[in-house]
């Protein structure tokens, strides 16, 4: 989709729909006062009768009859002026492209709230891109043609500014998001995959792609590789698929050269059956989304390389395939890590943070000033969050709340959870150096724990993103399946490291 930048007054725009960003109490505006003349007074009435009063998510549709170039005129609230944030408005665009789509209107005009001023227009254009873009999105690659024809996307789409803002600002700020989201869409495309063909080495080429794609460095470690380097939690894991797993690593260089890198670490159990701990069948088919954290980590070194970021970034994704047979790991086995502690298994469906294991051990070779890691790790993160907010635990307070402050900023919002030394001893096992489930009570923060085990060299954060990386309906800017969460956090984040060091 092109997204164009205009200076205009938006009621002269010739266009299928134009969509007006409206809030509460700012009728008075003369952008309103105007419109409402055009339509006859249709505005008024709407408000007089409750129709429309611009809260939050609400929309109303008019048809001006010819009084506007436009054909449509559509309304989308954002509740009240001085509570505008770029989360609002990325809902509000994504809610107007989805009708858009739906009705099949084929062309759009997109009006911020008027009267916005400062350094925040810029930030509120790249939102608005983004919720064109984000929800503009759809897995359909095994769709046939009537089904893709469901509905019609605008081919472009003009993003209308007022005159006295800066146009070359908010045509970066839309490049911005446009690579942002390219990143975002390679993360949603890759959870959604069908695990018929998302396979460990799938995900491995899909990396090598991307890096291919842009300047990141790529290296994969086989099955051999990883037996000689020891990976004994990562080949455990493994061992009951015929699918052999990877060990995934890109580079990022835009930092000085002696910089240390921010290591990221993400999941990738490319399918989890739960191993012979087999999960019930009921949702079984959405364990394809298991490697939404290795996936997000791909999409962030994507992003970070096309928007040409200047820090030094580590990504590295263990990638296996957790599945029953007689060659499985069992409840009870003992596995070496490479980090040369054992861990006793007592769930082999908690084997998430057993691959971590191995991956954040060997990030400790990048000397990294930094890891975070991210997982769909834990069903007890749903119960506890729903799918309103991702985990964060760690053991650096500064590092964990520059990571809620970009949850904030990007709509990603984490929430966080105690990491005690007492949570130890529900992991604490007799016959190894750590066993790799806790139990019911606290699953989340005690999978945490599990991992502080082998993150205790370096700052340290983990994100549990099981309640975030998938969702069962549409949301404003989120269509149903993969949500591609972390790629934008991330990036946030690393926006403003220099000010969260």
């Amino acid at each position: 989709m092109d997204i164009k930048i205009r200076k205009a007054s938006p009621l002269q725009i010739k266009t299928s729909c134009m969509v007006i960003c409206a809030c509460e109490k700012d009728f008075s505006n003369a952008l309103f006062k105007e419109l409402d003349q055009k339509l006859g007074g249709l505005l008024r009435k709407a408000q007089r009768n409750g129709e429309f009063s611009a809260k939050a998510d609400e929309q109303i549709l008019f048809q001006p009859a010819g009084h506007l170039p436009a054909e449509r005129v559509l309304l989308v609230g954002l509740g009240p002026s001085e509570q505008t944030t770029a989360e609002k408005i990325r809902r509000a665009a994504g809610q107007s492209i989805q009708l858009i789509a739906e009705k099949k209107f084929g062309q759009m005009a997109f009006v911020l709230p008027p009267g916005t001023v400062g350094s925040d227009y810029a930030a509120q254009v790249q939102a608005a891109a983004e919720g064109l873009l984000l929800a503009s999105y759809r897995y359909d690659l095994f769709l046939g043609g009537k089904a893709k024809d469901s509905r019609k996307l605008p081919k472009a789409v003009t993003l209308v500014i007022e005159a006295e803002h800066d146009k070359k600002g908010c045509e970066a700020a839309v490049e911005k998001a446009q690579k942002l989201c390219q990143a975002v869409a390679l993360t949603r495309d890759l959870v959604n995959a069908p695990g018929n063909i998302k396979s460990p080495a799938f995900l491995a080429d899909q990396a090598r792609a991307a890096a291919n794609e842009s300047r990141l460095k790529c290296k994969i470690l086989g099955q051999k590789e990883l037996a000689k380097e020891g990976c004994g939690a990562l080949l455990g894991v493994a061992q009951g698929s015929v699918r052999e797993p990877r060990l995934i690593i890109l580079e990022h260089h835009g930092g000085r050269k002696d910089e240390a890198p921010v290591a990221l670490v993400g999941k990738g159990v490319t399918f989890d059956s739960g191993g012979i701990s087999l999960k019930s069948a009921d949702k079984m088919d959405e364990m394809k989304m298991d490697m939404g954290g290795g996936a997000a980590v791909i999409g962030t070194m994507l992003a970070a390389s096309l928007l040409e970021l200047p820090v030094n970034l580590v990504g590295i994704i263990p990638a296996a395939e957790n599945m029953p047979s007689g060659t499985a790991y069992r409840p009870g086995d003992i596995l070496t890590s490479l980090s040369g502690q054992t861990i006793e298994v007592l769930n082999t469906d908690a084997e998430g943070r057993l691959i971590l294991a191995d991956a954040l051990t060997y990030a400790k070779r990048y000397q990294p000033k930094l890891v975070i890691d991210l997982a769909t790790l834990t069903g007890a993160c749903i119960i506890a969050l729903g799918h309103q907010a991702t985990a964060v635990l760690g053991n650096d307070q500064d590092l964990v709340q520059s990571l809620l402050d970009a949850g904030e900023k990007s709509g990603e919002r984490l929430w966080q959870l105690p990491l005690w030394d007492e949570y130890d001893q529900l992991i604490k096992s007799s016959v190894a150096d750590v066993k790799n489930t806790g139990g019911r009570p606290a699953g989340t923060i005690t999978a945490a724990a599990f991992l502080k085990k082998f993150a205790n060299d370096f700052r340290w954060a983990h994100l549990d993103i099981a309640g975030t990386a998938w969702r069962d309906q549409d949301q404003p800017y989120i269509p149903k399946g993969g949500t591609g969460v972390g790629v934008r956090l991330l990036i946030e984040f690393l926006h403003n490291l220099p000010a969260a060091e």
